[in-house]
């Protein structure tokens, strides 16, 4: 029976942007709307705009996206709600993908939606200066097993980022030691081996110059005990003490994302049902490769939504 689903909601990272992302969603749902509203006062530029409309370069600077992942997220699990009449199976679990923590807070009533969207931007304008000194970079892997990519990382002198597929990892590094680990997977027999369009090699050791930075920043906003358990990136376990959740904060843009540790967590912990609120299927498609048994929704435009609505009416 529907009641019975044991579900959780879980929210992407900036990877998953794209131009247009929340438009229908603020065009038929008063709920995104004011989220959109709301970020763009208190930014104090139409970030929407920006979402809507681009352009794709601006869009995707990690001190924009980052809030406008946010944003759409937000936007989604707020349309979503307002559609099924706060409908949907209550979550026992949120979780983010790196920046989507914070959509996962905003969720859980731990940081207000302002609040999330200032501190957001101040991390990607931190990572953005620190990623900058390095001239590095991440890629994208996939094909081989995870000892294996933990092998050419050690050869290449990168550091893996994200674990987020039993064949699926993204590393950090300079353009030098990315090169080598590129050469290396190739040679091993890896596949989409696919640069990412980032502005730096975030969830490394090379962006330790922001991590004090980044903790004086966390410490300047308030923050409540969240109302559904938060599951952390750097361990993959649920967190709801609050000084628990401000350390996942800082130490999360120095350490891998362990995602498939996350999700399976969640799995062994009664979690039948995953819903993604954001832009595209990032999320999605990968829970589905770490448990093919799970049902996934993904919520991300008014036709998903729709699909969604449907689904709860049987």
């Amino acid at each position: 029976m529907v009641e019975a689903i044991k579900a959780a909601y879980v929210f992407p990272g900036q990877d998953s942007h794209s131009v247009g992302m929340g438009q229908d969603l603020y065009v038929h749902y008063a709920s995104s709307r004011s989220v959109f509203d709301e970020v763009d006062k208190t930014l104090g530029f139409s970030l929407s705009r920006l979402c809507f409309d681009g352009p794709q370069e601006e869009l995707r600077q990690t001190i924009n996206v980052q809030p406008a992942v946010l944003a759409t997220s937000v936007a989604c699990l707020k349309a979503a709600l307002e559609a099924s009449n706060n409908g949907l199976p209550a979550p026992i679990f949120f979780a983010g993908h790196d920046m989507g923590t914070y959509t996962a807070l905003v969720a859980a009533n731990a940081i207000s939606l302002s609040d999330a969207a200032r501190l957001i931007r101040e991390r990607g304008r931190l990572m953005n200066e620190a990623g900058q000194r390095t001239s590095g970079g991440m890629v994208s892997m996939s094909g081989l097993d995870i000892e294996t990519f933990k092998n050419i990382c050690f050869s290449a002198g990168a550091e893996i980022a994200y674990i987020d597929a039993p064949d699926q990892i993204t590393i950090s590094g300079t353009q030098e030691s990315l090169t080598k680990a590129r050469r290396l997977a190739q040679i091993k027999g890896a596949r989409r081996i696919i640069p990412l369009r980032v502005s730096g090699p975030f969830n490394s050791t090379l962006i330790e110059p922001a991590l004090e930075r980044m903790r004086n920043a966390i410490s300047e906003f308030t923050f409540n005990k969240p109302s559904v358990p938060i599951v952390a990136n750097v361990t993959g376990q649920p967190l709801t003490d609050l000084e628990a959740i401000k350390e996942e904060l800082v130490s999360q843009i120095v350490r891998p994302v362990q995602w498939q540790q996350a999700i399976e967590n969640m799995i062994a912990r009664g979690v039948t049902t995953f819903f993604e609120m954001g832009p595209r299927e990032e999320l999605t498609k990968l829970i589905k490769r770490i448990s093919p048994g799970a049902q996934v929704f993904n919520i991300s435009s008014a036709q998903t939504i729709s699909e969604i609505t449907r689904w709860r009416r049987g």
